[in-house]
């Protein structure tokens, strides 16, 4: 079972949204609910994907993510889960925070709100979550239903009605979509290399969706099941395709990456040791070292490393991440 690469001062209570950036070799992630929430900036070794300046903690001494060398760390003003990177906008990103959508500035962490689709009445039964941005630009956000997901893997009660997470486009124009509805916990999306297909999971339902994607009309239709997890303990989380199509995702409660080939059949998995690994992405000066940012666990298990950083070299080539065009 893999170790973590980089340990922080205090494991992220959740962390989420790993983007790399080649230009200057930095992976970027968010502790989405931590007190305050928090941006991290790593200095990478892009030939090894080790931290440019390594760091064991000292808990006798602190117990504080605080910027240090080779590690950047901005306290934010409200929850974000996932960002990404705007093209030719430097030190900006798009973003999904608890309401809505909005820009955030690298440098300070300001949110500039874009829409503000969840009206502060409804955030005790809808928060964003997940997202991604697709080969023209375009940013995706998917929400979680915050009762539902109280009942975790559970089935939902028949009371509960159809769950109130829902999935969103907004395009660099400004416009925005109702894509999707009836989703526990929105998260993951993805896209095939020849960007024909989206994937999308509901984590607390235990499933990954496949639709038929129309890279012009930003489309999405003919959804099936993809893959099933509901006999084991996973929960499938972020994920990112590879240049061959194969899907690798962050088992929540799994202790693992699993990876699936294009016909949805697991066919590797790679173990770590943290119960709770949330999201990966990739990086390094190839594209072929998957960082995955994973939550503490609140069992508490015994050699659970939880809410620090992991990373596996590969013998795969990751897809880029798209940038938003507006």
């Amino acid at each position: 079972m893999s170790e973590p690469f980089y340990v922080l001062e205090r494991p992220c209570v959740l962390g989420e949204g790993p983007i790399y950036r080649h230009s200057d070799s930095t992976l970027h992630y968010v502790d989405c609910l931590s007190n305050p929430p928090q941006l991290h900036i790593l200095d990478i070794d892009p030939d090894t994907g080790d931290a440019r300046y390594p760091h064991t903690t000292d808990s006798s001494k602190t117990n504080k993510n605080v910027s240090r060398k080779g590690l950047k760390v901005i306290d934010l003003e409200d929850s974000v889960t996932v960002q990404f990177f705007r093209k030719n906008k430097p030190k900006s990103y798009i973003c999904a925070y608890y309401q809505g959508i909005a820009f955030m500035d690298e440098e300070t962490g300001k949110l500039e709100v874009l829409k503000e689709i969840i009206p502060r009445s409804e955030r005790h039964i809808r928060r964003f979550n997940d997202g991604g941005v697709d080969c023209k630009g375009r940013f995706w956000a998917a929400e979680i239903d915050v009762k539902g997901l109280s009942y975790g893997a559970k089935k939902l009660p028949a009371d509960h009605g159809e769950p109130l997470g829902r999935l969103w486009r907004y395009d660099p124009d400004g416009t925005l979509t109702l894509m999707e509805s009836g989703l526990v916990c929105g998260n993951g999306l993805a896209w095939s290399p020849d960007n024909t297909k989206m994937y999308l999971n509901d984590s607390a339902a235990q499933k990954v969706y496949r639709y038929d994607f129309d890279a012009e009309t930003g489309s999405i239709t003919n959804k099936e099941l993809f893959i099933d997890t509901s006999e084991g303990p996973c929960e499938p989380d972020g994920m990112v395709s590879d240049t061959e199509g194969n899907l690798w995702v962050a088992m929540f409660n799994g202790s693992c990456v699993k990876v699936y080939n294009p016909e949805g059949k697991e066919f590797k998995t790679i173990w770590y040791k943290s119960k709770c690994m949330a999201c990966t992405t990739w990086g390094g000066k190839n594209n072929d070292i998957l960082f995955v940012v994973s939550a503490y666990n609140k069992e508490n298990l015994k050699g659970d490393l939880g809410g620090h950083l992991f990373r596996t070299k590969t013998s795969a080539r990751g897809t880029f991440k798209y940038e938003f065009a507006g």
